[in-house]
């Protein structure tokens, strides 16, 4: 899947003064699962990319099976901003997907309400360790299911017993290609985040 390239017309947007709440959400997921094309797709400002061409450095610990075409990868995080009402806006932040990151990734961590976990499901294995990340920093999150249109179409709860995902786990699917889809996956997140915000301790 192609990260889908920013506006070459786009302007500066400013928050209107209605603006009452910031979120800072985490876009989160294995290598080559389509967050920066994600972050790209929803971002109303140019987004902030860090990708860099993959080296024959990298190779060793990159793993390029189901993804031979791709080419740069994110050495530190995607950036856009989402307005999602007059009193809300989102700050998206999506994390590099390999290991030899980790430590930035706890950084971008801090501060954060929630996290969106892309998932693909031709390579489902490779989003437990992410996942594990979030539960340790005690972040709630959703699960999307970025629909490559090279990857194997399965029932939600083929996926949801694969993933190991508790019933009150969101699941859905998107491609992150398209405003509408993915903007229907982020709404998501926010909604579980409200809901258990409401929940009594």
């Amino acid at each position: 899947m192609d990260s889908a390239p920013a506006s070459e017309a786009a302007e500066p947007v400013y928050l209107p003064d209605t603006v009452r709440t910031a979120v800072k959400l985490l876009i989160v997921g294995h290598f080559a699962v389509g967050k920066t094309t994600f972050v790209g797709t929803l971002s109303e400002i140019r987004p902030l990319r860090t990708e860099e061409r993959m080296t024959q450095a990298g190779a060793i610990v990159d793993d390029l099976a189901g993804v031979p075409d791709k080419t740069t990868t994110t050495v530190a995080m995607d950036f856009g901003r989402l307005t999602l009402s007059e009193q809300l806006v989102l700050y998206l932040f999506g994390t590099p997907g390999q290991s030899r990151f980790e430590r930035l990734w706890h950084d971008l961590a801090r501060g954060a309400l929630g996290a969106l976990v892309l998932v693909d499901t031709s390579r489902l294995r490779q989003s437990f360790e992410v996942m594990d990340l979030l539960e340790q920093h005690g972040l709630p999150y959703a699960v999307a299911v970025n629909r490559f249109e090279t990857a194997p179409a399965f029932p939600d709860d083929e996926i949801r017993e694969a993933l190991d995902l508790l019933p009150g786990t969101p699941l859905v699917s998107c491609d992150a290609r398209d405003h509408e889809s993915s903007t229907r996956a982020l709404i998501t997140l926010v909604d579980h985040l409200l809901t258990l915000d409401q929940e009594p301790e």
